[in-house]
């Protein structure tokens, strides 16, 4: 009779230090993706994190898009297309397949991993509900990668619940009847999954100007076992409109400013880590402005605007119940 594979998967031990990662490629040559395009180097690093015994299911997006040409494909591992929205569907379809198949004693019974990716239009918008209906499914093991460029950047730059406030996109050039057409505030995705799926144990934002921290974080997620959910910040030379080279400067600045903190939540405790650590135990935030200057998205904004945005952020750490990361206030006292 089969073993019958369980909630196992494989012991994926962190990287200590860069010269400690492997130099297997699973994610290679023959995509077309931008010049400086992070989400590239997101892929690239997440399945080199994960190793050879993983799935890969791509929603549709710009990372399907630009890695699916017709008889060539970047991807050395098993790779799938699904649905814009599908990612979550996808992920537990998979898992619940695999997990079927080694209990049937149709296939080897061992730990494979299977990771769904998203962009942030496939994932806080219309994938939403799948991916929380997977992250209550915690006897299969998945893990959905956000990869967030904050538009939806393969139908040319649309606004999406992740663009920030006042953002020059296809859907929000500013005018001169309106200057700024987008004036809602970035959804707070990988918050509002941890707070509201309890048995999931990992949810974590990461950025790829980090390398080594992405790719451990994306190893625990695929160790800690059940669905798990990683949220990448992905600075976008085209929709951000910017030189490629700042690309990795950009994700720096993004942490550094507080507009993207890092943190994960494992088994509900949550842990800031890098330099929004060093953030939240009293090191200086670098001025907004210096992030949003450097984007061709923000260049029509006044003096007013970059004011209105640092205090956003502001209140982002000082006054929110876990700062950058819940955004409950406590009452005054007596009230």
């Amino acid at each position: 009779m089969a073993e019958v594979f369980a909630n196992a998967t494989q012991i994926l031990e962190p990287f200590r230090g860069v010269k400690k990662v492997t130099i297997e490629e699973y994610f290679t040559s023959g995509h077309r993706t931008c010049q400086g395009c992070e989400s590239a180097l997101v892929m690239k690093l997440m399945v080199k994190a994960a190793g050879p015994r993983t799935i890969v299911l791509g929603a549709t997006g710009c990372m399907y898009v630009a890695n699916t040409t017709y008889y060539t494909t970047p991807w050395v591992v098993p790779w799938m297309h699904t649905q814009l929205g599908s990612s979550g569907s996808a992920a537990l379809g998979t898992a619940a397949g695999l997990k079927a198949l080694m209990k049937k004693g149709k296939m080897k019974s061992e730990p494979i991993n299977v990771i769904a990716f998203c962009g942030d239009g496939g994932g806080a918008d219309m994938g939403l509900g799948a991916i929380s209906a997977t992250l209550t499914h915690k006897e299969y093991n998945s893990l959905i990668l956000m990869y967030d460029n904050e538009s939806y950047a393969n139908t040319d730059i649309q606004l999406s619940g992740s663009t920030p406030y006042g953002a020059n996109t296809t859907f929000s050039p500013p005018g001169k009847v309106r200057r700024l057409i987008h004036t809602r505030w970035k959804k707070n995705t990988a918050a509002m999954l941890a707070a509201g799926h309890t048995e999931c144990r990992y949810v974590g934002t990461v950025c790829a100007s980090y390398a080594v921290e992405m790719m451990n974080k994306v190893r625990k997620a695929l160790s800690i076992g059940g669905p798990t959910f990683i949220h990448s910040l992905d600075p976008c030379p085209k929709g951000w409109d910017y030189d490629p080279m700042l690309s990795h400067e950009l994700g720096e600045l993004a942490v550094e400013c507080g507009v993207f903190p890092l943190y994960e939540v494992e088994d509900g405790v949550v842990r800031h880590y890098g330099k929004t650590k060093a953030i939240v135990e009293g090191r200086p935030r670098k001025p907004v402005r210096e992030y949003l200057l450097k984007q061709g998205r923000f260049a029509h904004f006044t003096e007013e605007d970059l004011e209105y945005f640092q205090a956003k952020v502001d209140e982002m750490w000082n006054e929110w119940e876990i700062p950058g990361v819940i955004p409950f206030k406590k009452a005054p006292a007596g009230k």
